[in-house]
């Protein structure tokens, strides 16, 4: 859920969203929680198609759309890759929050032109928007896909929410994630959880702080930052946590995900 309020300046209380663009103005959106509000101010400002990857449908994922001003901006072009959940029914939840007495203004009556694909997330890969898209399925209840976004030689990877070590049935192993992952300029992971948040949350669907950046460390990833943070921790917990896995893993670059964030990474010429 949303976590505002003075004890998270720093890092913010908005559900997750990244926004990743090209020199050449090509972009991607991944994850549609409420940091997609603030970004939908940025995208009002051109009419470019707007396309969505969702990772899943829990809410903090989802919540964010419906205050999304681009979709009533009438014509305007979004498309939504929706996670390969487990529940094929539930493939249009994002649509869906717009209905019945969940909400005043119903998706039916968006003036924006929307399009909901349910099929692409199941592919190994795909293109759009001059990015070229590999997937692999989520360690979280429900299910869901992971994205590594490559263009110009650079490859962000995209991993939320993910448990790295689930009891039961393991759709992605450890080594599968870091040869998913393997030499990624960014990786953005799931990092819910410590040690001592363990054993009561294993199955949760969640990583811990050790495993995500043991994880990077296994796949020679450049720059990681831990999302997914635990709603009640407040800045001064998540500061600890960061400089915990600086002091920790000094072989990496890590942080903890802020809001507002920028990476920027120069193309890589042939």
């Amino acid at each position: 859920m949303p976590s505002p309020g003075k004890k998270t300046h720093m890092f913010g209380g908005n559900t997750s969203c990244v926004y990743v663009e090209q020199s050449n103005g090509q972009s991607l959106v991944l994850d549609s929680g409420t940091g997609i509000v603030e970004l939908g101010e940025r995208l009002l400002k051109n009419t470019n198609p707007i396309n969505i990857l969702l990772t899943h449908n829990h809410w903090d994922h989802i919540q964010g759309f419906p205050f999304f001003k681009p979709i009533y901006q009438a014509d305007r072009k979004i498309t939504i890759t929706v996670g390969d959940v487990d529940d094929a029914a539930s493939k249009n939840a994002i649509l869906k929050q717009m209905e019945g007495s969940y909400f005043p203004v119903k998706h039916q009556d968006l003036p924006a032109n929307i399009t909901l694909n349910t099929q692409r997330s199941s592919q190994k890969s795909f293109t759009v928007n001059d990015f070229f898209v590999t997937t692999a399925p989520l360690n979280h209840p429900g299910g869901g896909t992971a994205y590594c976004v490559n263009a110009n030689g650079v490859k962000i990877a995209y991993v939320t929410d993910n448990e790295l070590n689930p009891p039961g049935q393991v759709k992605t192993s450890v080594n599968e994630w870091a040869q998913f992952i393997k030499g990624a300029d960014l990786l953005i992971h799931d990092a819910q959880f410590t040690n001592d948040d363990m054993p009561i949350k294993h199955g949760w669907g969640h990583s811990t702080i050790n495993q995500v950046a043991e994880l990077a460390v296994k796949a020679d990833v450049k720059n990681i930052a831990v999302i997914s943070h635990d709603p009640a921790r407040s800045d001064t917990e998540l500061l600890e946590i960061e400089q915990y896995l600086q002091a920790n893993y000094k072989s990496l670059s890590i942080e903890c995900a802020r809001e507002g964030r920028v990476f920027k990474f120069a193309p890589v010429k042939d």
